[in-house]
């Protein structure tokens, strides 16, 4: 999945008077774009000299726009245009656009076209063969027809066919398709080397067109699986195309992992040779396992009383399907609908929901993305974040009791409520996010932290290492919700029981001519790989032997005599 983030066209005017205020503080306003209402195309350098702009928006207090680099929390005029890669993450793609909408129309009932649904849809007249969009204006404006701003590519037709048929197909446009027939065999070189390559020019075209509608780029968030071809490759493909095209443009990725028994065979090769991607191009990765997935999804079943959970299917990977994850009543989707994965999916879709939720709604305390770059990032190489949220059940149908604010801040650091198979709480925190939703105060968030530090382990440079977001709109069907995003050195433990996986069959030249055989395949692909992974293994556990170190006391500040 792929995001913009982008300017509306309120604040785009505004640097008119950007440029005689960079005056003031000494910068030269020359390179500014200068975009009207009505123009219809953005070159991407224009779009790239954008984010440029918003960065000195950080620095000089010239403007009242409150835009921060990456996404504008205060006004939340930010533009969002997802692209899913291959089945996983079309399917993700699905429960995320359901829920996204569920979430705008439980606090949008007026039917109007405001900024939060602006960051996700574009307002269309559908009245002609070429759809003219409806600008945002004063925010006041009726909605005519959604589309989302979104991507869909797939080297299968399948899934794209089936969104394109279901209940969301009004909301997809598909002149931002992408699909092959034969697929990529679950082959990182044939949707890396092979169906990259093919695609090269349609991907760039299609995320320049897309980008189009956008005001300015400032963010791309990627969504794929990492242990099939077309999520890993194509995947990582276009995040190397990314880097290429707009390399000033932040780039956060959502990779799902494999499990240790996953039915892909060569799921540790294409997991492997992925990550060195992940690891060299990426901004910042949020791992997600799929044996974290099940096993959340199992523990909720339990929980939830048998008479409210209806009647239960066990669908894929031993996850029991019931309504506790599923889109229920006010929803697009009906129960009945229900599909294997969506109980999983909607964990990640609610992920992406809290995440990006400081950019649609109002917050008293909004978490900017490039914040949590900046913030939780020590090291270029060392951005994988530890995700976790609480409340895991999160949709109407259930009316399971909610939780108690503090023992939701206990839930989230807790090992169950992880989205990768770790325990942070035993290994040491470089830093920490706190995203929280609903009507919470940033007392209340204080008093939690200083509950739970002397639990937590955090290097002794960076003991107040805690980013700290507050949006005021809750979940639907919840008080309030807690994400966390954790850079903490447990992740190593994850990436070298893959490395282990990816050994047993490596040593022996397993399925590696599957591999070679792709134009443009290296055998030395397979060793550099590894060894990056090496490295990135390596780093976090060098960082972790300071576990015990005692924090610096050394003051700030010296005067010197």
């Amino acid at each position: 999945m792929l995001f913009f983030y982008t300017r509306s066209p309120t604040d785009i005017q505004r640097s008119y008077r950007a440029q005689s205020s960079l005056k003031k503080c000494g910068k030269d306003p020359a390179w500014i774009p200068i975009v009207t209402f009505n123009q219809s195309a953005i070159l991407t350098n224009v779009l790239t000299q954008g984010c440029r702009l918003v960065k000195y928006h950080v620095e000089c207090p010239f403007t009242d726009s409150g835009i921060i680099s990456t996404m504008q929390m205060t006004n939340m005029d930010n533009d969002h245009i997802p692209k899913y890669m291959g089945q996983c993450g079309n399917q993700i793609g699905c429960r995320f656009w359901d829920l996204a909408l569920r979430e705008h129309a439980a606090v949008n009932k007026s039917g109007i076209y405001d900024e939060s649904l602006g960051s996700f849809f574009r307002n269309v007249d559908s009245r002609y063969d070429d759809p003219a969009d409806i600008p945002l204006g004063s925010g006041r404006g009726k909605i005519k027809s959604l589309k989302a701003r979104a991507v869909l590519v797939d080297m299968e037709e399948g899934v794209v066919s089936e969104a394109m048929k279901g209940p969301l197909k009004e909301v997809f446009d598909f002149q931002q398709l992408i699909t092959d027939v034969s697929g990529s065999g679950n082959n990182w070189a044939t949707g890396h080397k092979m169906y990259g390559v093919q695609y090269h020019e349609k991907l760039s075209d299609i995320i320049r067109r897309t980008a189009e509608f956008c005001d300015c780029l400032q963010c791309f968030f990627v969504m794929h699986s990492m242990g099939g071809g077309t999520g890993s490759g194509v995947g990582t493909y276009t995040l190397n195309l990314l880097a290429d095209e707009y390399p000033d443009v932040y780039r956060f990725v959502t990779a799902v992992y494999p499990s240790a028994d996953d039915d892909v065979i060569t799921s540790p090769y294409n997991s492997v040779l992925a990550m060195r991607e992940l690891t060299d191009k990426a901004d910042c990765v949020l791992p997600i396992e799929n044996q974290s997935l099940v096993d959340i999804v199992n523990k909720i079943g339990q929980a939830v009383p048998s008479a409210k959970m209806g009647k239960r299917v066990f669908a894929a990977s031993g996850v029991k399907s019931g309504s506790a994850l599923t889109a229920g009543e006010g929803g697009l989707s009906k129960p009945s609908d229900e599909r294997p994965f969506d109980s999983m999916n909607n964990i990640v879709a609610n992920l992406l929901l809290n995440l990006t939720s400081s950019a649609r709604f109002e917050g008293s305390l909004n978490v900017d993305l490039n914040e949590i770059t900046m913030n939780l990032v020590p090291f270029p190489r060392l951005h994988y974040l530890v995700a976790s949220q609480t409340p895991l059940y999160a949709l109407a149908d259930v009316n399971l009791p909610p939780r108690r604010l503090d023992q939701m801040f206990s839930d989230a650091f807790s090992r169950d409520h992880q989205l990768i198979k770790a325990d942070p709480k035993h290994s040491l925190y470089l830093a920490c996010a706190l995203m929280v939703r609903g009507n919470v105060e940033i007392s209340d968030v204080r008093r939690n932290i200083e509950r739970l530090k002397p639990n937590l382990k955090f290097i002794h440079w960076n003991q107040e290492g805690w980013k700290t977001g507050l949006c005021s709109v809750p979940p639907v069907g919840q008080p309030y919700s807690l994400l966390t995003l954790a850079n903490n050195t447990c992740v190593h433990n994850s990436f070298s029981d893959l490395r282990d996986r990816f050994n047993r069959l490596y040593k022996r030249k397993a399925h590696v001519h599957h591999y070679t055989h792709v134009d443009g395949m290296e055998i030395t692909d397979f060793s550099e790989s590894l060894e990056s992974l090496n490295s990135l293994v390596q780093e976090y556990v060098t960082l972790e032997q300071h576990m015990n170190k005692p924090a610096q006391s050394e003051p700030r500040l010296q005067v010197l005599s």
